[in-house]
């Protein structure tokens, strides 16, 4: 059986996987147009993607603007036809204007999480760009829904479920984490469904539900397919290829790591993470290691109590310095094998899911 596209609005992936944005640096315009490229959509991470540029210490907000405009220009350069996104956090102090850049760049897709995404529809009235809200619940999804119903007679035109085995920041407690009986991807990807059903009946169209979070193989596509999602959002698999943008180290980090080496950590936003052990964890276990520069990037981190800084952790893992990095990964990294190419994972990914289809 062969899989079914993603349709959402006037546009269509005819490969069903959303790959999932990763920063900072992790996952820019290679990655997302390669993606793009093959099928399926290719996601920007807009989180502090301006690091590479020369004023980014000292002109933090602008820095993070133009480099938002340039990764979505090389994007579209190099994907042309192909369905390119943005993953922009809703924590995230100049959240409006990175926004509207990305709309002005005319981006197909804006992708929204921590946090909920209240006036998104707002800024990207008059446009052709689409919008998705991650949630992690039933409830969540009801909640964003049914405010963008009631303020701009808006519905999402994706909504993604993220469960509790994705990498990064995850939207649920430690205490919801560590429980035995933690929160299933499957259930929520149902709860979701049933959730937006009255809104689909109320405008006359469906709202796509991609499943995301600890999907690893052709077989975990299939599985969410057969369950009504219309998609999944991997983003761990896709760092080990050949056109992720972070430093070789970083994919090989994944290669190398073992199932113990996968660990939920402290980060400084707040929220549970994800990531590989290294040195900072083991560090950071023990002692704060102190912020020297803040960037002022998230609302609610406080310099003078953060554990470190994750601005300056993320970047030093993207450009290869793995022992004072934070190396966020989902929970099946240490599954990843060996580097590869966008071209060959998805068609691998295809292959597998249409032989569990049947």
């Amino acid at each position: 059986m062969k899989l079914p596209a993603l349709r959402f609005g006037d546009l269509v992936a005819s490969v069903p996987i959303i790959q999932g944005a990763m920063g900072v640096g992790v996952s820019l315009s290679k990655l997302a147009a390669a993606v793009a490229n093959e099928g399926g959509i290719g996601i920007i991470s807009g989180v502090q993607i301006g690091y590479r540029e020369e004023d980014f210490e000292r002109n933090n907000g602008e820095a993070n603007i133009r480099a938002l405009k340039k990764e979505i220009q090389k994007a579209r350069a190099l994907s042309p036809k192909g369905i390119l996104g943005v993953n922009l956090l809703t924590a995230i102090n100049n959240y409006k204007e990175m926004v509207m850049a990305a709309v002005e760049e005319k981006i197909d897709l804006i992708v929204s999480g921590a946090g909920l995404p209240k006036d998104l529809p707002e800024f990207i009235k008059g446009s052709k760009t689409k919008i998705a809200p991650i949630v992690s619940s039933g409830k969540a999804a009801t909640l964003i829904t049914k405010l963008w119903d009631r303020r701009f007679s808006y519905i999402p035109d994706l909504i993604i479920v993220e469960g509790p085995d994705a990498g990064g920041h995850l939207g649920f407690s430690l205490e919801e984490l560590n429980a035995e009986d933690k929160p299933s991807l499957k259930e929520r990807v149902k709860e979701v469904i049933e959730a937006m059903k009255p809104f689909e009946e109320k405008y006359g169209r469906n709202i796509p539900v991609i499943a995301a979070g600890g999907i690893f193989s052709g077989k975990d596509i299939a599985e969410y397919i057969a369950l009504g999602a219309s998609g999944v959002q991997m983003g761990t698999r896709f760092v080990a290829t050949e056109e992720c943008d972070a430093h070789v180290n970083f994919k090989q980090a994944y290669v190398d790591s073992k199932e113990a080496d996968i660990q939920i950590v402290k980060s400084p936003v707040g929220m549970p993470g994800r990531a590989i052990r290294n040195n900072l964890m083991e560090r950071v276990e023990v002692d704060r290691v102190p912020v020297t520069k803040c960037y002022n990037c998230l609302q609610p981190c406080n310099p003078k109590e953060t554990p470190y800084c994750i601005s300056t952790a993320l970047i030093k893992a993207v450009k290869g310095q793995m022992d004072e990095g934070l190396i966020f990964a989902g929970s099946n990294a240490y599954k990843v094998e060996k580097i590869t190419t966008v071209k060959e994972l998805i068609q691998e990914l295809i292959a597998e899911a249409e032989i569990a289809m049947g």
